[in-house]
């Protein structure tokens, strides 16, 4: 399996199956911006990402095979 872009360069498969938890797609989407050391926009995806960042993000893995990047 071809390695993903998001989710720790985790498979396409596991990161959409991944996404589609809501807890998981929470805290690996938060992880993966502390990785990336962009603070603000992990602090904002911990506030606002069990709604709408969760639902674009879940539509950006299906459809694209990453998640939203807020900046």
């Amino acid at each position: 399996m071809a390695k993903g872009k998001d989710y720790f360069g985790m498979g396409r498969l596991i990161s959409i199956i991944l996404a589609i938890i809501p807890v998981t797609s929470w805290l690996l989407g938060a992880f993966t911006r502390i990785k990336e050391k962009k603070i603000l926009a992990a602090v904002l995806r911990l506030l606002l990402g069990w709604n709408l960042i969760y639902i674009i993000d879940l539509i950006m893995m299906i459809f694209a095979g990453k998640i939203w990047r807020l900046f």
